[in-house]
């Protein structure tokens, strides 16, 4: 962690600038932690956050596996047990940093490929062609697990972390997150009459509410967000609003059709090959390989974020390899299990360091106790599973935005721009007058122009009183170029190295 060391002789007596104990922005760095009511509810709030990322996948990958609503509780119990297994292996002796270590996208589309594979069509039953996929998967996550350990532990990721500058790491860190747009709008637009609410309100809670003292609305924004706007879809769904939709528009507004509840058992404990013995491809282990290359790309990155949001020092390349390491060991253990995927860091949670400006180990491993605890319990667990997709995706778009906000939201809302005149041949807006539809179309289809209108908002709301530029009205726009005051350089160019001393302070 950064601070000044321990000893008998004071550092500020020989160093021009005294080492600051945490980064701006942060309130309870790696090794603090806050009182123990509040990180229970940060971990819980933790715990929230990385739900949505279980259920979508399974939701997305059993049924095309075979599995119904029995086996989609099943795994999503398994995922959260092995989350909370290895996020615990992870701040214990991997990297040692406030990380959620959760599935992975980049598993899907490998494991989808082997759900359709024609080998699978020979068996009649669909749970039995279920276990036989899963089986198929196992065996490809086991193996290509140990691509991840050998990258970890004997050191290559240190070898790529040495040539790692600060110029190769701003586009990892930045695509870390804001290569997830297409889980943030596009998802959220599935069901708009929850997930816009949701999106307003965190947005609202998080920034406009943390000038308050103490921040408690701003630091538990997610709590709120989803307690407010899941009890309204609740209103929705018992008044009978979604009663004449389409199924595809239920399944994502309602909040009694995911089926898990009815489905999971109370107590049950996930068990390794608790689907069968793994069996072995090598092509389905060669594309399994290639998702786990992408998951280290993705830790690493998560791995950087966290530690600036955790304020520790910049992360050495030994710790990333060794975390990385341990990722492999996490995914060996999805293979055994059968979790339907490989494991990453949790580029959300990363997120939602930076949201609540706490940073505390201790908090990521009380949420790794509540993951345990949901899922052995599998109905409390499936209960807080049926909460509507579109909540969390709302939520996404703010927490995967942990690098810019206007930046993420200019590519996620002409990406649902886009698919929905790809598959619709028309925009989602879409009245008697074709005008006004071009209009909004046009300009919602420009990722520059949906940036600068969410960015200028919040400029305008959030940041206004903190510029010290003058008003200027803009009517004399013949005149010269001109510094109202002095040289803007003068306070942070200038004093470039005590601000690097400051913000980025040596072990």
């Amino acid at each position: 962690m950064a601070g000044g060391g321990g000893g008998p002789q004071k550092t500020d007596d020989f160093q021009p600038h005294p080492i600051k104990d945490q980064l701006p922005g942060v309130d309870f760095c790696v090794t603090s932690s806050p009182p123990w009511p509040e990180a229970i509810l940060l971990g819980f709030q933790h715990f929230l956050v990385m739900l949505g990322t279980t259920v979508f996948i399974p939701t997305l990958l059993v049924p095309l596996m075979g599995g119904g609503n029995v086996e989609k509780a099943k795994v999503i119990e398994t995922i959260l047990f092995v989350a909370g297994i290895n996020t615990l292996l992870q701040t214990w002796f991997g990297t040692r940093l406030p990380v959620v270590i959760g599935a992975s996208y980049a598993f899907i589309i490998p494991v989808v490929s082997i759900a359709l594979s024609r080998r699978f069509d020979v068996y009649i039953d669909p749970h039995r062609r279920f276990k036989e996929t899963m089986k198929a998967v196992q065996g490809a996550i086991v193996i290509a697990s140990l691509l991840q350990v050998i990258f970890g532990f004997l050191g290559f990721v240190r070898i790529f972390g040495r040539y790692l500058s600060p110029l190769s790491a701003v586009p990892l860190v930045t695509l870390t997150g804001l290569g997830f747009f297409a889980f943030g709008f596009p998802q959220l637009a599935k069901c708009v009459e929850i997930g816009l609410p949701a999106l307003i309100l965190v947005v609202f809670i998080s920034q406009y509410t943390m000038r308050l003292k103490p921040p408690i609305f701003g630091r538990f924004a997610v709590l709120f967000t989803v307690a407010i706007v899941w009890t309204y879809a609740e209103i929705l769904t018992a008044a009978g609003a979604y009663k004449k939709r389409s199924y595809a528009t239920q399944i994502s507004c309602r909040t009694d059709r995911s089926g898990l509840i009815s489905a999971a058992p109370w107590i049950r404990i996930p068990y390794p090959f608790q689907w069968g013995r793994p069996d072995f491809n090598a092509g389905d282990i060669f594309a399994m390989m290639a998702a786990a290359f992408v998951a280290i790309i993705e830790s690493t990155g998560t791995f950087i974020a966290a530690s600036r949001y955790g304020s520790a020092t910049p992360i050495p390349p030994s710790v990333i390899s060794r975390g990385v390491g341990w990722l492999g060991v996490s995914t060996f253990l999805d293979g055994i299990f059968g979790s339907v995927s490989g494991s990453t860091a949790s580029v959300e949670n990363a997120g939602l360091l930076g949201m609540t400006r706490v940073g505390s180990r201790r908090v990521i491993q009380i949420s790794a106790a509540f993951m345990l605890f949901f899922s052995v319990l599998g109905k409390f667990g499936a209960f807080l599973a049926s909460i509507p997709m579109p909540i969390f995706a709302a939520l996404y778009c703010v927490l995967f935005a942990y690098v810019g906000f206007s930046i993420f939201m200019g590519l996620s809302v002409t990406e649902y721009f886009h698919e929905y005149h790809l598959i619709s041949d028309r925009g989602p807006v879409h009245t008697r007058s074709i005008w006004f539809n071009n209009i909004v179309e046009v300009i919602f289809s420009s990722p520059a122009t949906v940036g600068i209108i969410v960015a200028l908002f919040l400029d305008l709301t959030v940041s206004r009183g903190h510029s010290t530029t003058r008003r200027d009205s803009g009517r004399h726009w013949w005149e010269k170029f001109q510094n109202y005051n002095t040289d803007t350089r003068s306070e942070e160019f200038y004093s470039l190295p005590y601000n690097l001393n400051r913000h980025f302070p040596s072990v």
